[in-house]
């Protein structure tokens, strides 16, 4: 049955909330293509090691460039880099959202970028993707929409000025989720690839259980 949407406001982010949200989604965007990361970040010494590495050869190249040739451009990067080494979440054997994912059997997590409805303001979220429901779930984990997975009818990802968004329809509902910064358009089709591939698998497991009755 499918759930009308709920929304809930929220007070607007700080700068540095957001440069912390933004090398989250960037760290999670990484962890999904490389393994190796994923277990290092378990690792609650090596981590820390990983970091505090990162961050020397951050302020090694701030400083050294600058004291021998002027290398500005190299400075910054070690900038970057010594700040992504601050902002780096810290080593989790298990995170919160994984507890989550498993009391709701959600097999995939994935950057919901800001829900939008009529006349509020956008609330950043993450889409849990089980074959029941799919839930948009803020950082306090507290569910904005829920949609009934085998009820999605269409997706759409499209460019909105310098954003992008996923456009879904299930039931008679329909939500729309906006994605920010440089990983905008991958973070929404791949958004829109989990929830297309959840729903087919879906149908498919329906066709399979209805041909084993006939």
């Amino acid at each position: 049955m499918s759930t009308t949407p709920r929304v809930i406001t929220a007070e607007q982010d700080t700068f540095l909330q957001r440069a912390k949200n933004f090398v989250a989604a960037a760290f999670f965007l990484l962890i999904r293509k490389s393994p190796k990361l994923l277990e290092l970040h378990r690792n609650a010494k090596a981590w820390t090691l990983f970091r505090v590495a990162l961050a020397c050869f951050g302020a090694a190249l701030v400083l050294l460039p600058l004291a021998l040739w002027s290398g500005y451009f190299t400075a910054l990067i070690g900038l970057i880099l010594f700040v992504v080494a601050i902002l780096l979440p810290p080593a989790e054997l298990e995170s919160a959202t994984d507890r989550k994912a498993r009391e709701l059997g959600a097999q995939t997590v994935i950057s919901g970028g800001e829900y939008q409805a009529p006349n509020l303001a956008g609330r950043s979220v993450q889409l849990f993707i089980s074959p029941s429901h799919t839930w948009a779930l803020d950082k306090n984990f507290a569910p904005l929409v829920v949609m009934t997975t085998a009820e999605i009818k269409s997706l759409r990802v499209e460019q909105a000025k310098e954003d992008w968004v996923l456009h879904v329809w299930w039931g008679q509902h329909k939500a729309e989720f906006v994605y920010r910064g440089i990983f905008a358009e991958r973070f929404a089709r791949l958004a829109e690839e989990s929830l297309r591939q959840a729903n087919a698998a879906v149908k498919s497991s329906v066709l399979m259980s209805r041909s084993a009755r006939a």
